[in-house]
């Protein structure tokens, strides 16, 4: 990549959070490296970005889900000398009980979530450990918090991302790394992911919603001052801090009641 700008590798970025943090970094002079799937929507990103001044888009269009994606993308991060930024955010999410629902695609999920975020973590990390400076965003979710009916697979493995991220915090901060990771947590956010999904934005209430923007900024904040758990909005910030506090028993009983409300068990109202 051309010039000695900071660089920012991110994942998921053809639209939502992930394009979101592309404006922002391209506004802070970074150079970015765009990663998803839709190639038209990559190359749409970068044609504005270009337009309002970035140092510099490339697009890499592949599916970080599949062997040959994820070598193709992991190949681009090692051969970066000026990579600064990380941002794990390529996902999806499903509705359905897991004994019903399609096994590749929870598979996917899987792949996507997990083995994908290790990987270009590891690609990533020895180059900023050595350079003494970078850092890692990993979008998890307010969903990593708490188990949910029809939603086991997506809460299962953004728990493990923010496990994941807490033990490299801990292993940067042993070896006095200033490396930065972190686990940002958003709670709804408008963008395409409840479309995908079928559901709109009218099943919970519009207090609840966060845009992208707010979401990212309260990232790149976060990340500024050293935090590794992100939750964006207060409202969600007192959300997880309930949840720590309760007990079992309760949050078990809330949360099949939120669950048959919103239409995720039999017999729920639509």
């Amino acid at each position: 990549m051309p010039g000695t700008a900071p660089v920012a590798f991110i994942t998921g970025a053809s639209s939502g959070i992930g394009a979101e943090f592309a404006r922002r970094l391209a506004a802070r002079q970074y150079s970015l490296v765009l990663v998803a799937r839709r190639k038209e929507r990559l190359e749409q990103l970068a044609g504005e970005l270009r337009a309002a001044g970035a140092a510099h888009a490339e697009i890499l269009a592949t599916d970080l889900a599949t062997d040959a994606g994820l070598e193709a993308a992991e190949d681009r991060i090692r051969r970066e000398p000026n990579l600064e930024l990380l941002i794990n955010n390529a996902g999806f999410g499903t509705r359905g009980f897991f004994h019903e629902a399609d096994g590749p695609t929870q598979e996917r999920m899987h792949r996507l979530h997990v083995l994908a975020t290790a990987r270009l973590t590891h690609a990533a990390l020895g180059g900023m450990v050595a350079r003494r400076r970078g850092g890692i965003i990993n979008v998890s979710s307010v969903a990593a918090f708490n188990a949910t009916p029809s939603n086991v697979s997506y809460c299962a493995t953004k728990a493990w991302m923010n496990r994941f991220t807490e033990g490299l915090a801990l292993e940067l901060s042993t070896i006095g790394s200033p490396v930065k990771v972190q686990a940002l947590c958003p709670g709804f956010t408008r963008t395409e992911f409840h479309e995908v999904l079928g559901i709109g934005h009218d099943f919970i209430g519009p207090g609840w919603w966060m845009s992208a923007g707010d979401v990212v900024a309260a990232s790149l904040d976060g990340l500024a001052k050293g935090k590794v758990i992100v939750i964006p909005g207060l409202r969600y910030k007192i959300l997880v801090l309930l949840s720590r506090l309760t007990p079992g028993f309760i949050q078990k009983a809330a949360i099949l009641r939120y669950a048959r409300r919103t239409g995720r068990l039999p017999g729920a109202s639509q």
